[in-house]
């Protein structure tokens, strides 16, 4: 179980989302949310409070009649529940609905509490609201997104629960759960902020790292196949360059290479004084994609650490309009829910998610073209040659998705395009940059499946087994479970989904 209470690092939100752990509030959380509401209540009884009593957006000038209030928020929700696409998927709503009741529990937006308990059964009953993936341009926060949210919140919509997309009215009935009660601005207060887009940027940073750990495991695999000498992963070499990741990637190859009888020592070969050949058999040094691992790697761990940690202050701060504060007594109106940050983040982790695709198709291609590594078969074809085809096919494959990153990893920070009768006149775009780096990252589990695939192909045809590191065997093991190794041609479609769902687990 894992309260809510002050502050909500990023590893208990992944034990939330990832590992299902329950939720729970806190009654320091209660007390603080029910002063900012009663707070609230009370003090815009005679004053002009966006979204209180006035309209939202660009008409913000038009007073709302008292009567009005609650039908407003009614209004709001269901005028903005318009998004399109693909349904999020359930891990990301659940993070986007974690996210907002953080920010919520912080007693910034003067919810009624009604909104929290709420929020806190539809995540700990696996109750996943239909969100779609278009619809927000992230500047008023999620608007869009956020809307499909309060929408089953006050028990419209659909949800998908225990596999079956529903009437949320019918799963209330099943769970006995109330809506909420709307009664100053709970609709505005549940939109306007940036807890989708943050939440699906957990989801990336969450599956980023694991990209990165079995680059990183790869790589020492390559490295191991062509018997590269190690220098290169030397902590003397690289602590020469002054940066964490680059270090920190090397070093965590040295650890997996440990045990290795395949990577060698430049002093038992080159440095020995007995070369007097003028062409050199052996390669002096390794192709870059695999000598400058640490150099490639190194920036991408950098900036997911980096990520990460905006990702943890943005769930641990108030990023709606206005702002409750009631230690001051006093309501702030200003732009919380700009997505900015999230947004360069997200272009931020494309971009290296993208690189490190790029060096996967890269090693596969060094792996598969006999004429640049000189000891293994065309295509790692473990059959007849000419008459099988090895990996040939599923390359195509990783080339073309790693094509479609780089496409992809075109910024969505700069493409802000006015709106809303030009209120939203610069926006952030950040819940499309989660989408497409959600994307992004997908398709590099696709491309690093065929390469896994093939690295494995490798040490069979060299007969490596008894020679790699232990990290290595297991990996191999492990994949050798789960897909056979190939001789005769074979379907290849659904030995790549399986290893892509073993890298993603």
């Amino acid at each position: 179980m894992s309260t809510i209470n002050e502050y909500l690092s990023l590893k208990e939100f992944e034990s939330i989302v990832f590992e299902n752990n329950k939720v729970a509030v806190s009654d320091v959380v209660l007390k603080r949310v029910g002063e900012s509401f009663d707070f609230l209540k009370e003090f815009s009884k005679n004053k002009v409070i966006y979204g209180v009593n006035t309209g939202f957006g660009p008409m913000a000038q038009y007073r709302i009649k008292d009567e009005d209030r609650l039908q407003l928020q009614y209004n709001l929700i269901r005028s903005h529940s318009s998004g399109t696409g693909k349904p999020l998927s359930a891990v990301c709503v659940k993070a986007a609905i974690l996210a907002r009741l953080n920010t919520l529990s912080l007693g910034n937006s003067g919810v009624h509490p009604s909104v929290i308990h709420l929020m806190t059964a539809f995540i700990n009953k696996d109750i996943t609201p239909l969100i779609f993936e278009h619809g927000g341009v992230g500047a008023s926060g999620d608007l869009v997104q956020l809307a499909h949210l309060a929408l089953t919140l006050i028990g419209e919509g659909e949800v998908f629960y225990k596999g079956e997309r529903r009437a949320t009215k019918e799963v209330f009935e099943i769970e006995n759960l109330q809506p909420i009660q709307v009664e100053i601005r709970e609709g505005l207060a549940l939109m306007n902020g940036t807890s989708v887009m943050t939440g699906i940027g957990i989801v990336n940073v969450h599956n980023a790292e694991k990209l990165l750990n079995w680059s990183i495991k790869f790589s020492c695999a390559i490295n191991e196949i062509v018997e590269a000498y190690d220098d290169h992963l030397s902590a003397e070499l690289n602590n020469t360059k002054h940066h964490f990741g680059q270090q920190e990637v090397a070093k965590r190859m040295r650890d997996n290479l440990v045990d290795s009888q395949l990577v060698r020592k430049r002093e038992d070969h080159l440095y020995t004084g007995e070369n007097s050949e003028d062409v050199f058999k052996e390669k002096v040094q390794e192709y870059y994609s695999l000598r400058c691992v640490p150099q490639i790697l190194g920036p991408v761990l950098d900036t997911v650490k980096k990520v990460a940690e905006v990702l943890e202050n943005e769930i641990n701060s108030a990023n709606d309009n206005p702002i409750v504060d009631v230690k001051n007594q006093h309501v702030y109106h200003g732009g919380n829910f700009h997505g900015d940050y999230i947004s360069l983040e997200m272009d931020k982790l494309k971009l290296v998610i993208t690189k490190l695709t790029m060096l996967a198709e890269r090693q596969l291609n060094y792996l598969l073209n006999s004429k640049l590594n000189e000891i293994l078969p065309p295509f790692v074809n473990l059959g007849t040659l000419g008459f099988n085809f090895g990996m040939q096919g599923v390359q195509f494959t990783a080339t073309s998705t790693t094509a479609e990153n780089q496409m992809l990893s075109n910024s969505m920070y700069v493409h802000s395009i006015p709106n809303n009768n030009d209120n939203q006149d610069i926006v952030s775009m950040g819940t499309n940059a989660a989408v497409i780096t959600g994307k992004v990252i997908e398709n590099a589990f696709e491309v690093l499946a065929i390469e896994l695939i093939t690295i494995v192909q490798a040490v069979d045809a060299l007969g490596y087994n008894d020679k790699i590191s232990a990290v290595t065997r297991k990996m191999y093991d492990e994949v050798r479970v789960i897909i056979p190794e190939f001789k005769e041609d074979q379907v290849m479609y659904p030995f790549v989904q399986k290893v892509k769902d073993y890298l993603m687990k």
